[in-house]
């Protein structure tokens, strides 16, 4: 092989490798858009008190091996969210995301408000291109 085509087949690889490096970072650049849309779909389902809505976006096998009462979710009636920060994100290594925030809180029968922190665990599902919550809603009654 010429020196001209050895050349030329290396700055070809090299051309093609980029391509595959760049496909690679628009796809995890739109998996972390849609991270986004999902969290920001469950903490709008939290602040407005749609905790069935936000129970759809645990993951599935999740919710089968957890099932929730009706008086588990008629509990969550007796909560008004007043807010719901971010605190910190970090992603895992094995590309989980996890997210701690703030939840404040009024109880609607006596009134009184108070903070909880919660941890949301994220996971993306390849078979499905789904981003799902892997842990349950917040218990938002512990001590």
């Amino acid at each position: 092989m010429s020196k001209s085509k050895g050349w030329m087949r290396a700055a070809w690889l090299a051309v093609c490798a980029n391509v595959v490096l760049l496909a690679g970072c628009a796809s995890a650049k739109h998996q972390m858009g849609q991270l986004d849309q999902r969290q920001y779909a469950y903490s709008a389902a939290i602040r407005w008190g749609d905790f069935e809505g936000a129970w759809m976006l645990v993951d599935p096998k999740y919710r089968d091996a957890h099932p929730m009462s009706d008086v588990e979710l008629e509990r969550y009636k007796q909560i008004q969210i007043a807010g719901y920060r971010d605190v910190a994100t970090q992603a895992l290594p094995d590309g989980d995301v996890v997210r701690e925030v703030q939840i404040d809180l009024v109880n609607r029968h006596t009134l009184t408000e108070r903070s909880t922190r919660y941890t949301e665990h994220w996971h993306f599902e390849p078979e499905t291109k789904t981003w799902w919550l892997v842990v349950g809603l917040p218990d938002l009654w512990k001590d």
